[in-house]
């Protein structure tokens, strides 16, 4: 039939106007087609010639994007204005099924056209800043509006009202356009660029003048914020180079912590001005400046639940009218005949299963994007929020009260919590929140509709969902106890392989590696105990979520067929399995969320403790006002007799000798005070506390002098370092008053007792924030001795020290404070005990060059407490001492002990090598070590990059790795259920698409018997396919997490030995922190996040293929269109795992510098407060939020690209299938199967991305793992059987050395060199020579922990190399330079293998001289020994070392360096010890003072790995020039 705008019906001229012109239909169409092509002809034009190359680009530079006014309002009103069109077209189509009246759909698509190019152009004059072209599209919207109206009025003159569907949409068209209308009206009068005489000029926003914001979500136009459009060059760009922190740049201002933090400030102090009484709420305060967000969120969240109903609904109609007679009777065709065509009501078009089609399609587009919008603002919203508390706490931290943190009050750990923790647990709980009030709405309406398809039947199912709820409740809440309990044990489990891999070089040398490694197996046995109930509960917790929808289901239908009278068809039967699995979802996420509310409610009220705890005064007082009182602490009434103290007036200086403290002021110059009042800091009778009602320090009355050393000295814990902080305001004030010279700069420049370090460079920690001064600098490194250290640093000053960086040594950490002190340009300084940690060389020269030099040169004040009294000798001026001595005899004759102490210190100083040779020795070999690292790092990012290219193939190499190492009978059990589960679920549906096809309608009336029967018979096999589907659901989840369960068994217990069991070498080259990330962080990635992950992958990619599967079978033609979204899906995941990869590792790096910054301000307090860096300390946390915030928001926004693109392919996906069926001539059961499935396709696409992008990130941790099982071990076997091995084995301690040489590793050089030497039984043999000749090198060569390549050494006739190396070890005797203990009981630190009686381990204490001191312990030998044996000194823990030697009865000893690093009287008892109770045995001591082997009967002497000398002591020593006598002469 030939095709006519006005039709062709035979007999009627549907070009007449005789009853007016506008009476004829088809003309008022044909005028209505007039506004549309005038747009079109005006806009292409300049679309294509006038924008040119600017039109073509997707992404025009950002600084260049505007907002007209309405913007939003308008965009909305287009995509309504495009949705009425296309219904439009739909009634058109369908009400012209028997004559081609091509006015009826053509200017509706027409206007369809129009209105996407209006808002093309709209777009593209918007970008350019160019509103004079707006006027084009302000004419359009007048004839548009006009040639509508004219179109309604004669539809209503005709009296064709609301019941048709025609009138309907041209009122809604004619409402649109006079909105549209609207809006360009409001532009004009806004921006004025017509019709007035002054055009407004506008600039881009703030945010987008700086090209620094690259995220752009805020300031996109409406459709690319919906599907983050502006996202695709940063997700296509880091397929060619990774993302980085500069490519993601900053975030919006709003978005800022700072801004966020305002807003939740200002509605948190307004509560606490409106009610001062009431503490402020922070539920409030969140509602008051973040709910405007979640509001709009949940309004979203709820048109993407309404909208998910349409899924269900639209199945329901298209397989019910799918074989129904489409033809419309005709007569009521002819009826409703006006203006010579057909007019149609809405349930008419709704009958038509095309238009069900597209409504489906444009249905789950529409949810999908409602959804992810949804999320996409709840999300940002939570990070917001997280950088509001942020900056809450940590502004709170910089003004926590002191002593909260030194009486603990409010310990690190809790402020680490409250950061890491509970402001995460905020986060999550907003993340969430909107499905607390749309999950209960979703449900409500599943079960009306439910009702509504199946009747009483729907609620037996609902029923069945609803009792199964609580159990997921229940199982959830284990689950969280559950992981608890784990995390408890993993920590253990870690202390204890962190005390081995510490102590791991006498772990070999003793042999006891099996013995300790057997420890941590133990402690892992509970881990895994409780990893298989954490297991099993999530194993149920997987299986409820699938059984749930199937018990349902089963309970539904059967009850159905035995209630109900009326046979189930295929429309209801699968409209209501689709919404069963609508129903599951919120009703499995509903526990969750529960959950997240409790845990946040409990973040909340730590958060409020947190932000009501004391805070330290108001310190106005040091921005140089003339005094200020420090009245902060007046609750703390000071009760009780104030004792009447001495008091003395010195000289020069005004004193004061309190019970807690006493003072003795310096003055550098012979200058006198002009006058009394020249001082900086004075107090008067003050009482200051710590927050008890004691006061820590009682009747201080003292004054600074400008410009002058004051020295405080005194007892441990007399309150010296208190009145430091009592003066800067730290401490709380009974009474009494602290005044401040006016005259004084804005700082005090301080270095604390406990030295503290930032995470930064040396060069960063010693200029503090000031601007850098080259020769103040050298000055300053050159007073602190700190030149050697840095020299010996990788990258000099420029090395990261600190937590994340090199650790150094107590000393050098120490020296790097007082240097940041010096550094300043302060007028104050405060020196808290810097000598502490240094040796007496290095203090004297600090005393000399820095503080004295130094300072005096700068006429700087200083107040210097210490304990090294000498100092105070050297540089007292006359009559202060005497005047002590005058006032306080007791106080004169304590401070004489104390001088003769230090004095017998000062002389056995000088006789040792300095500690700060030893400090850095330990720091070269440190270097060393990280020299490796840094190599094996590079080898790791050449290995990464090479992976990048093979991703796939590495991805699955990781994968079968894993598997295999869960146990081949697992995988294959895992497999075989997963594949028969998901066979089945098909058989359930396959089988209710059989039973409801199975011809009801034309069943004969005569044996309606017969009919229920075979209605009955399809009942038995649904109920067997429902039960096997709900056994393998649980078989299946088990498989998976059990098979979870076995591979972390496998990779621990191979991992931790291959670790213990690599040579010495392995552990110099591997940093510690590197080996223990495989034991915290890999593990854990192993035991509890790979097995989720991977059951959450296969079952979504089996549903899915199970899915495709099921369509292609009831409608092959779908096959066609599977291979161009086959295309799509590869390159959406393609681009999006690397771009989610990069994205999780930049989240990941910037997350540890925000809570290591958190963790050091608290460290740090009193040392920011007295430099008065606040303000700087407050901007770099803002600055560290932001960027870890910018990370994550990237993640979120990528994680949401995907999502609305698998959404969209599934939606895509629904429509080719619902075509394909209503094309087909398939039964109406099987395309109601093969649609409910296109619909789980929607639901599960991203998912596959999702998981698939997760487990290759959760790989890595496989492959790490892995590097670390390829390492060899040390050969333990030896040559010899341990039969050949005499029981008494070495029995005399004979030594011969042949021809030794010896290297740390096949590609390094030696270390020894062609050594021959020969011990006799029972001798005392010395070794020495400088540092780096290979003493220690020899004594590892004794336990063949060493490289022995050439030459042997013969212990009592037989090769060492030959024996098993356990036997070896076994058999002799060391002590270390570095006293190790382990945490466990004194008995496990002497004899961990329990082969020794109490009457040995206390003979050996006894010998030590600890048997007294370890009798008074409760438990005795059962004493605890915490973590490195920190509850004993340094010299106790020598001395147990020395009986644990002992205890062993070895006849050969060997002392490596062990008098290095403990105190004269350690010293002593250890000489004698070893005379006396080893007098017997072979003793070899490695020595760094050449004094200590003077006594030696044997000296062996070695210079670069050769043996230079060996003789007698006296021998050599009468060689003046043999390098023995040299080494003594020189102390070294």
């Amino acid at each position: 039939m030939a095709l006519s705008f006005c039709g062709n019906d035979r007999g009627s001229n549907a070009y007449s106007v005789d009853k007016g012109v506008l009476d004829n239909g088809c003309f008022v169409d044909a005028l209505n087609l007039v506004p549309h092509v005038f747009l079109l002809f005006i806009t292409f034009p300049i679309l294509f010639i006038g924008w040119g190359s600017q039109s073509s680009k997707v992404q025009i530079h950002h600084n260049t994007w505007l907002h007209f006014p309405g913007h939003n309002l308008r965009w909305i009103l287009t995509f309504t204005l495009l949705f009425v069109h296309v219904c439009e077209i739909a009634e058109g189509i369908v009400s012209n099924t028997w004559s081609n009246h091509l006015h009826l759909f053509l200017p509706a698509l027409m206007g369809f056209i129009a209105a996407t190019t209006s808002v093309v152009y709209y777009h593209n004059i918007e970008t350019a800043n160019f509103p004079k072209l707006l006027l084009a599209l302000f004419i359009y919207w007048i004839l548009a509006f006009i040639t509508k109206m004219i179109k309604l009025w004669k539809f209503a003159e005709a009296s064709l009202g609301v019941q048709y569907l025609r009138f309907c949409i041209t009122a809604l068209l004619v409402v649109l356009y006079g909105l549209l209308m609207a809006v360009e009206i409001n532009v004009i009068r806004v921006r004025k660029y017509v019709f007035f005489a002054n055009p407004q000029r506008v600039k881009p926003p703030e945010d987008l003048q700086d090209l620094g914001v690259r995220f752009l979500q805020p300031f996109v136009n409406l459709l690319s914020k919906a599907t983050y459009w502006w996202m695709n060059p940063l997700i296509i760009g880091a397929h060619k180079r990774p993302i980085e922190l500069k490519k993601i740049g900053k975030l919006p201002i709003a978005m800022r912590a700072l801004t966020n933090y305002i807003r939740l400030k200002d509605s948190y102090e307004e509560q606490r001005v409106c009610d001062p009484e009431k503490s402020p709420s922070i539920w409030k305060s969140m509602y008051q400046a973040f709910g405007g967000p979640i509001l709009l969120s949940s309004t979203f969240r709820y048109m993407a639940d309404l909208l998910g109903f349409a899924g269900p609904l639209c199945i329901s109609g298209i397989v019910e009218h799918l074989h129904n007679s489409t033809e419309i009777d005709r007569t009521n065709k002819v009826s409703n005949m006006t203006f010579g065509v057909f007019f149609m009501s809405s349930t008419e078009l709704l009958q038509n299963t095309s238009v069900l089609a597209v409504l489906l399609f444009l249905a789950l587009v529409l949810q999908r994007t409602f959804l992810q919008a949804s999320y996409y603002v709840t999300i940002e919203t939570g990070i917001n929020l997280r950088g509001a508390l942020l900056a809450m706490i940590y502004n709170k931290i910089l003004r926590l009260s002191t002593s909260n943190m030194s009486m603990g009050e409010m310990t690190l750990g809790q402020i680490n919590n409250l950061v890491a923790i509970e402001t995460n647990q905020l986060m999550w709980f907003l993340f969430l929140c909107p499905n607390l009030w749309a999950m209960p709405v979703q449900i409500i309406m599943g079960v009306i509709l439910l009702y509504y398809l199946l009747g009483d039947s729907a609620l037996i199912g609902a029923g069945v969902i609803l009792l199964l709820a609580p159990v997921q409740y229940l199982i959830a809440t284990k689950l969280a106890d559950t992981q608890k309990s784990t995390l408890d044990y993993s920590t253990d489990r870690l202390k204890k392989t962190t005390e081995i891999l510490k102590g791991i070089k006498l772990l070999k040398l003793y042999a006891w590696e099996n013995i300790f490694c057997d420890r941590v197996e133990e402690t892992r046995g509970k881990e895994l105990t409780s990893l298989k109930t954490f297991a099993l509960y999530t194993s149920m917790s997987i299986f409820m979520n699938a059984a749930i929808p199937i018990a349902a289901v089963l309970a539904t239908f059967v009850t159905h067929a035995y209630i109900e009278e009326v046979r189930l068809s295929p429309a209801k039967a699968f409209a209501s399995l689709a919404l069963f699995h609508i129903l599951v979802t919120p009703l499995f996420l509903l526990s969750t969320v529960v959950r997240f509310a409790v845990k946040a409610l409990v973040s909340v009220q730590k958060l409020s403790e947190f932000l009501q705890s004391d805070e330290i005064g108001d310190d106005s007082w040091r921005n140089g006002e003339m005094y200020m009182s420090l009245e902060v602490g007046k609750k703390y009434k000071y009760h009780g007799d104030v004792s009447q103290l001495v008091r003395a007036k010195m000289k020069r200086s005004y004193h004061v000798h309190s019970a807690l403290c006493w003072f003795v002021s310096i003055i550098l110059n012979r200058m006198v005070f002009v006058c009394i009042g020249e001082w900086v800091i004075q107090v008067n009778d003050g009482f200051f506390t710590w927050g008890s009602n004691l006061s820590t320090l009682t009747d201080i009355n003292i004054r600074i002098p400008t410009g002058q050393l004051t020295m405080i000295v005194g007892q441990v814990g007399c309150g010296k370092s208190s009145l430091l902080l009592a003066m800067l305001g730290e401490m709380q004030t009974i009474s009494g008053k602290v005044y401040w010279s006016n005259k004084n700069r804005y700082s005090v420049a301080y270095a604390a007792q406990k030295s503290w370090l930032l995470n930064a460079t040396v060069e960063e920690n010693i200029t503090f924030g000031s601007p850098f001064n080259k020769q103040r600098y050298k000055a300053v490194i050159d007073a602190c001795s700190l030149q050697p250290d840095i020299d010996l640093l990788p990258f000099g000053d420029q090395t990261e020290i600190g937590e994340r960086g090199i650790n150094l040594s107590g000393g050098q950490r120490q020296r790097i404070c007082v240097a940041r002190a010096l550094y300043q340009n302060t007028n104050i300084v405060f020196l808290d005990d810097p000598f502490s940690a240094l040796d007496i060389h290095l203090s004297d020269h600090l005393m000399q060059e820095g503080i004295l030099k130094f300072l005096q040169d700068d006429k700087r004040t200083l107040v210097l407490v210490t304990h090294k009294l000498q100092l105070c000798v050297t540089f007292s001026v006359e009559g202060t001492l005497k005047d002590i001595q005058t006032h306080d005899v007791e106080l004169y004759e304590h401070w004489k002990t104390l001088m003769n102490r230090q004095d017998q210190e000062l002389e056995k100083e000088t006789e040792m090598e300095s500690q700060t040779t030893l400090e850095r020795k330990t720091l070269r070999r440190a270097f060393y070590s990280r020299e490796a690292k840094n190599q094996i790092d590079d080898e790791d990012e050449g290995s990464s990059s090479s992976a990048f290219q093979n991703s796939i193939s590495f991805f699955l190499l990781m994968c079968c790795r894993y598997l295999s190492s869960g146990g081949f009978l697992m995988v294959f059990l895992m497999v075989s259920s997963k594949l028969a589960k998901h066979s089945v679920m098909v058989a359930i549906d396959y089988w209710l698409a059989a039973w409801t096809s199975s011809n009801p309608h034309n069943q004969s009336l005569a044996d309606p018997f017969l009919g229920v029967l075979q209605h009955l018979s399809y009942v038995p096999v649904f109920i067997i396919l429902c039960g096997a589907a709900i056994a393998l659901c649980l078989i299946t989840s088990l498989t998976v997490e059990f098979l979870g369960v076995a591979a972390a068994t496998n990779l621990h217990h191979n991992l931790l030995n291959k670790i213990i069991h690599a040579p010495i070498r392995f552990f110099d080259v591997t940093p510690l922190g590197q080996i223990l990330n495989r034991f915290s962080a890999d593990t854990n990635i192993i035991d509890q996040h790979i097995p989720p992950t991977l059951e959450s992958l296969t079952r979504s990619t089996l549903l899915c293929l199970s899915a495709i599967g099921v369509i292609a079978f009831v409608t092959p033609a779908f096959l066609i269109a599977l291979v161009p979204l086959a295309v799509a899906f590869y390159f959406i995941q393609k681009y999006f795992r690397v771009a989610s990869k990069d994205l999780q590792d930049l989240d990941d790096s910037t997350q540890l510098p925000l809570l290591c910054h958190f963790s050091e301000t608290a460290e740090g307090l009193t040392t920011i407060r007295a430099f008065r860096h606040e303000a700087r300390f407050k901007q770099r946390m803002l600055e560290l939020t932001d960027t870890n915030n910018t990370a994550y928001l990237f993640l979120s926004a990528a994680n949401r690209w995907l999502e609305v693109r698998t959404d969209y392919l599934g939606a895509v996906i629904v429509l080719t299938a619902a075509v394909a069926a209503i094309w087909s001539t398939s039964q109406s059961g099987l395309v109601g199967l093969g649609l409910t499935y296109a619909l789980t396709v929607t639901n599960y696409l991203n998912w596959v991305v999702r998981n698939l992008a997760d487990l290759e990130v959760q790989m890595a941790a496989v492959k790490k793992v892995n590097s670390f099982l390829s390492t060899e071990s040390e050969n333990y076997e030896g040559s010899m059987d341990v039969s050949q091995v005499p029981e008494d084995w070495p029995q005399h301690g004979e030594i011969k050395i042949h021809d030794l040489c010896v290297r740390y590793d096949t590609m390094l050089k030696p270390v020894l060199k062609h050594v021959n030497a020969h011990i006799n039984p029972g001798q005392k043999v010395g070794i020495c020579g400088r540092t780096g000749s290979g003493k220690s090198s020899l004594s590892l060569a004794f336990f063949n922990m060493v490289d022995v390549f050439e030459g042997k050494i013969v212990i009592d006739g037989i090769d060492i190399c030959k024996l098993p190396l356990q036997t070896l070890r076994s058999r002799l005797s060391i002590i270390l330079q570095d006293p190790v203990l382990f945490s466990g009981s004194i008995r496990l630190n002497l004899d961990p293998e329990r082969t020794c009686t109490d009457d040995r381990l206390w003979e050996a204490l006894e010998i030590a001289q600890l048997k007294n001191m370890v009798k008074a312990l409760p438990g005795g030998l059962d004493a605890v020994v915490t973590e490195g044996g920190e509850n004993f000194s340094v010299g106790q823990r020598q001395l147990f070392c020395l009986a644990r030697a002992f205890v062993r009865k070895s006849s050969i000893l060997i002392m490596d360096e062990a008098t290095a690093s403990i105190d004269m009287a350690t010293e002593n008892i250890l000489q004698k010890v070893v005379m006396t109770a080893f007098a017997d045995r072979t003793v070899v001591t490695i020595a760094h003072l050449v004094s200590s082997i003077l006594e030696a009967e044997q000296v062996l002497v070695f210079s670069s790995g050769t043996l230079v000398e060996c003789d007698s002591a006296p021998n050599l020593l009468a060689q003046e020039n043999s390098l023995f006598s040299i080494l003594v002469r020189t102390h070294k």
